[in-house]
């Protein structure tokens, strides 16, 4: 069921009259997977449900002009345009309705997401790049309203890069940057901030961006009155409308029933992004909404009778009907048949998803059923066993929920006895939960080869009079190194071109490697992030600069609700291996001194993030990734730019290991856990307790997630049996989890003689004043008497009382 791509070829009138009849079956099919979809909500087997309804019809007119390599960035209302393309049957709207687990009947998420949620596959079975200018890719949906934007912003920027960079292998990934990225969104959602800051950042970069806006004049209940300056978003965006000498973007406007001027519209919007590279606003208006937002609520509940029906009469299904029948291409008991054999394929497609769904599951539910009741005819505990066999059998539409809590319930009545019968029942338990975390759980992190984590550690190596210079240098070089080696990586960001970062570490870059790939964007993080996003799942390789750690926090929502994600959804199917770039850790001020590490770390499961304590194991993280297929935040240490380090002859190529920690000075009293900008503080302690006969071994975090997968802080502690967590971050911060890791998962507690401990920084950040960081952060003073108290504990008459 696919519509054609292809109007500008002149049509004889049977073809004519044979697409826009197919059309009309399109819209129709979509129409009625939504009603039946609500109805499936209602009665219980789905979840919840929220539909394209009412959107049909400028859907069929976008998917004409959309062709292979083109991106969309949409939200979960495009489902007509998924069926249009060819990329969702009747079967699989279903399927995701029901969140089916198979990804072969799910293609979309296996799942995941709810229905409504779309994507395509980047990526074989295997983590490999399909050829992306074959096929039309969807980039895979998130529900934040808005937050679709920001990498719609990098996904039009590809074919920018692709179209000017040279040098790059463009096979796979575009035809001389002729792709599209289009976009979609609500009116409401219009007023969001991210809206904003990507309109204005396609405007500026002037990118191959066609933005529509389906405009029911409601954000739930809410009018757009309450909701848009003058109730209109293409009014408010006039002063973005291009002008001889001027960027900016083409500004279109056409009715959402009106399907002859629709098509025209959006064929016209192609041609000025695909060959100018002109972003393009499309406001449709007067769009209707049949069943309301979502199954969660009734519009009859806000809307007036008035406006129901007009939403009736201005239907664009219903428009677009009268239209074929006003123009001879049909007759209205013609299309009654049509529509009458639509609504039996639509329930047959919901019949089959819903069999592919369940049989499954009830297969697993009478293995389970039989494999209770053979336990129970050799337990003691027979009746309630046999309870719990019964009750499963009895449940009609069961849930893996239902199977596996039986399953391991009936073991808690043979916890005492030995039998095969028990045995094969763990067994059966033990293989499904392995097959259920692959079903919820994988593919939070690359599972291919190109995982970062089968990378392993290439030393620096250094000449015998190996010069020491500023370590931003040795980075600086590094990045020289990474670009002359890789002609698709590129790098962005406020001040990051033309001063060459605000401390040096791409001085002179822009010069020799050009604007595009060294470049300066304006003050808005969460576009930035976007930007490699949307890059990233094209096929390049950027490395996007927040120019502090303080200032992620505008980033953050994208970060962790889209990038940190994007494997996850889509089940490997999608990737965005894109490197974030911040500098942070110690310096001054309540905003140039944050340590959000903590927050970070629990927001942002499925990015690594990576704290190298030096510019050197900086640059080593850089070249790791770059040969990976993940994404990454490396924290770079703000007050290490111009301490020395000497310069490896092997820049480019030397790797830091990811989730590796480093020994930087063995001892045998006490271990040390620590990282980024606190370890030089941590290593000048250590030397003043030699000095009181204490030997502190200290330990390099390096990357917190992952963190420590070889086990060497507890193989430390079994040495030293004594734990010291030190870190600049909030009480309960980045040193909780890290304590966790340890203790919990190494088991470090079994070699403990002495509580373990943390030394953190205070609840506040630090003051502005040059005594800001030393009251509010670990001092070596801190440390040095944390530790001697410990050891004080442990043996007072070695070590007496400081105090």
């Amino acid at each position: 069921m696919q519509t054609s791509s292809n109007l500008e070829n002149s049509l004889s009138f049977d073809d004519f009259k044979a697409e826009v009849l197919n059309d009309y079956k399109i819209a129709v099919t979509s129409r009625e997977c939504s009603l039946l979809g609500r109805r499936e909500v209602l009665t219980g087997k789905a979840k919840f449900g929220i539909f394209g309804d009412g959107k049909e019809v400028p859907q069929l007119a976008w998917a004409k002009a959309f062709k292979d390599g083109d991106f969309r960035s949409g939200y979960y209302r495009d489902q007509t345009f998924m069926m249009a393309i060819g990329e969702l049957s009747i079967q699989q709207f279903f399927a995701g309705l029901y969140a089916n687990t198979d990804l072969n009947e799910e293609p979309m998420s296996a799942g995941r997401q709810m229905g409504g949620h779309f994507a395509t596959h980047s990526l074989d079975e295997n983590g490999n790049w399909k050829n992306l200018t074959k096929q039309k890719n969807s980039s895979a949906d998130i529900s934040p309203t808005a937050g679709q934007m920001p990498r719609l912003l990098g996904l039009a920027q590809a074919s920018k890069i692709y179209r000017h960079v040279d040098g790059i292998d463009t096979i796979n990934f575009s035809d001389n940057g002729n792709e599209v990225a289009w976009g979609t969104i609500g009116n409401a959602s219009t007023s969001e901030g991210l809206f904003f800051e990507t309109i204005n950042a396609a405007g500026v970069l002037q990118v191959p961006m066609v933005m529509s806006v389906w405009d029911d004049e409601y954000g739930i209940s809410v009018h757009a009155k309450h909701q848009t300056t003058k109730e209109n978003i293409s009014e408010i965006l006039k002063g973005f409308q291009k002008e001889k000498d001027t960027n900016g973007y083409e500004i279109l406007h056409v009715k959402g029933w009106d399907y002859a001027n629709l098509i025209e519209t959006y064929q016209e919007a192609s041609k000025i992004a695909r060959v100018e590279h002109i972003p393009v606003l499309i406001h449709v208006t007067e769009v209707t909404q049949p069943q309301g937002h979502s199954t969660s609520g009734s519009h009859e509940r806000y809307k007036s009778k008035e406006r129901l029906a007009w939403e009736t009469e201005y239907d664009c299904n219903a428009k677009m009907r009268e239209w074929i029948v006003a123009n001879g291409l049909s007759t209205d008991e013609e299309l009654s048949a049509l529509e009458k054999d639509i609504k039996k394929a639509v329930r047959d497609g919901k019949k089959a998803a819903w069999s592919a769904f369940i049989n499954p599951i009830k297969a697993e539910q009478q293995d389970c059923v039989n494999l209770i009741n053979t336990l129970a005819t050799t337990s003691s505990n027979k009746n309630f066993i046999a309870k719990l066999a019964n009750d499963l059998a009895a449940i009609e539409e069961p849930i893996r929920k239902d199977v596996m809590s039986a399953a391991r319930k009936a073991l808690r009545y043979v916890i005492s006895e030995e039998s095969t019968e028990k045995q094969t029942l763990q067994n059966w338990i033990n293989a499904n939960i392995k097959a259920n975390n692959d079903r919820y759980g994988a593919y939070l992190y690359s599972e291919s080869e190109h995982s970062a984590l089968q990378n392993v550690e290439v030393v620096p190596t250094y000449s015998d009079d190996a010069e020491e210079v500023d370590a931003r240098v040795v980075l600086r070089d590094n990045f020289d190194a990474i670009f002359s080696k890789y002609p698709e990586a590129l790098v962005f960001g406020e001040d990051a071109g033309h001063i060459g970062d605000v401390n040096q570490g791409l001085e002179g870059l822009q010069e020799k490697y050009g604007a595009l790939r060294v470049a300066d964007v304006g003050i808005r993080e969460a576009s930035i992030l976007g930007q490699g996003i949307g890059m990233a799942m094209r096929g390049l390789r950027p490395i996007a600069e927040i120019q502090y750690l303080d200032y992620i926090l505008y980033a953050l929502q994208i970060m962790s609700d889209d990038l940190a994600t994007v494997q996850y959804r889509t089940k490997g199917r999608q990737k965005a291996p894109l490197i974030v770039r911040t500098r942070g850790h110690r310096l001054e001020g309540i905003w140039h001194s944050g340590s959000q590490m903590g927050g970070l770390v629990h927001l942002l499961r499925g990015i690594h993030i990576l704290v190298p304590r030096n510019m050197t194991k900086a640059a080593g993280f850089y070249n790791t990734l770059l040969e990976s297929d993940e994404p990454a935040l490396i924290v770079e240490c703000l007050n290490g730019y111009r301490l020395k380090e000497k310069m490896p002859n092997n820049l480019g190529e030397f790797k830091t290991p990811i989730g590796v920690v480093e020994t930087i000075k063995e001892g045998s009293d006490i271990t040390l856990v620590s990282y980024g900008s606190t370890l030089r503080l941590v290593e000048e302690a250590a030397k003043e307790l030699q000095q009181v006969g204490i030997d502190a071994e200290i330990i390099d975090c390096q990357s917190l997630l992952p963190f420590d997968l070889n086990h060497d802080i507890v193989k430390s502690i079994a040495k030293t049996n004594r734990l010291l967590v030190i870190d600049e971050d909030v009480p309960g911060g980045a040193s909780a989890y890290i304590l966790q890791e340890i203790v919990e998962t190494q088991n470090a507690y079994e070699h403990l003689d002495s509580k373990p401990q943390t030394l953190t920084g205070k609840a506040h950040r630090p003051a502005y004043g040059s005594d800001g960081d030393y009251f509010s952060k670990p001092s070596s003073e801190d440390i040095f008497e944390k530790i001697y108290q410990i050891m004080h504990e442990a043996s007072p008459e070695d070590y007496p009382s400081l105090y």
